[in-house]
């Protein structure tokens, strides 16, 4: 798949919930969101007919993200399948790590390559503050559950945010150079003026090089994070709304109607 602009389209996020278990400053009001209703959740035979849908247009590359994509039961056999599809190369998962340290051995038996963990202070009481009730000893036990079980390289995702400070994103930077993990720093997005910067040692950000499409836990697909522009499956069909998210791809990212990050996938 190619778009309007000629970049080339290789990189699927699927957000397989919009439910977590944290409820981290940055992300959602103490109240959280309203949530999705539990039968406009897309299936996993939907998201895996999406998948070999976009697969067979060029995807070589899939995320899970969510939500905290680990509260969905059953995930390792959606890991499962989706490791099963012909042509891809790469499956990767952004999770905050509270409940890895169970599912790590799991997850890589079934074909998992990899995980980002998303970890923006190492003191214990500030992670407490910033996730509203976390333990960030269970975000560290499931960082050295992946490591055993494989999941490499891992990344540490750090977000830079009004709720933060200095002395939490150097943590986790001192963090990452004591243990070999690459450290990516991410700051604060704001939907409704369309601010949004590239990642410090990632990709996102980059709209003249942007290779991904988003499919939502309720099943649309979207060509950018900071657009409306919405395609819905269940509607169109998985070929027809991915062609269709890929047709309508803009140039740059802009301002756009506020969502919370855990109904899109991040």
């Amino acid at each position: 798949m190619t778009d309007r602009f000629g970049r080339k389209i290789t990189y699927l996020r699927i957000s397989v919930t919009d439910r977590c278990n944290l409820r981290c400053r940055y992300c959602m009001p103490a109240a959280g969101v309203k949530l999705l209703p539990v039968q406009d959740i897309f299936s996993f035979e939907e998201i895996l007919e999406v998948t070999r849908a976009a697969v067979d247009m060029g995807v070589v590359k899939v995320r899970l993200t969510g939500g905290e994509p680990l509260v969905r039961l059953d995930l390792v056999d959606l890991v499962r399948e989706l490791a099963a599809i012909d042509g891809i190369r790469d499956i990767a998962m952004t999770t905050n790590a509270t409940l890895l340290a169970g599912k790590a051995d799991a997850l890589a038996a079934a074909g998992l390559h990899r995980v980002n963990i998303s970890l923006d202070t190492m003191d214990a009481q500030r992670y407490r503050e910033l996730t509203r009730g976390g333990n960030i000893q269970d975000a560290l036990d499931g960082l050295d559950a992946a490591r055993v079980a494989g999941l490499l390289p891992i990344k540490l995702n750090c977000v830079v945010s009004d709720f933060s400070n200095a002395d939490d994103v150097e943590s986790v930077r001192q963090f990452g150079r004591d243990h070999g993990i690459e450290v990516r720093t991410i700051r604060q997005m704001d939907f409704a003026a369309g601010r949004f910067s590239v990642v410090e040692g990632g990709s996102g950000g980059d709209c003249l090089h942007c290779n991904r499409l988003r499919l939502t836990s309720n099943g649309r697909i979207r060509p950018c994070l900071f657009s409306d522009i919405q395609f819905d499956v269940r509607k169109l069909g998985a070929s027809q709304a991915l062609r269709q998210a890929v047709a309508a791809k803009p140039a740059a990212g802009g301002p756009c109607t506020h969502n919370w990050m855990s109904g899109i996938g991040g």
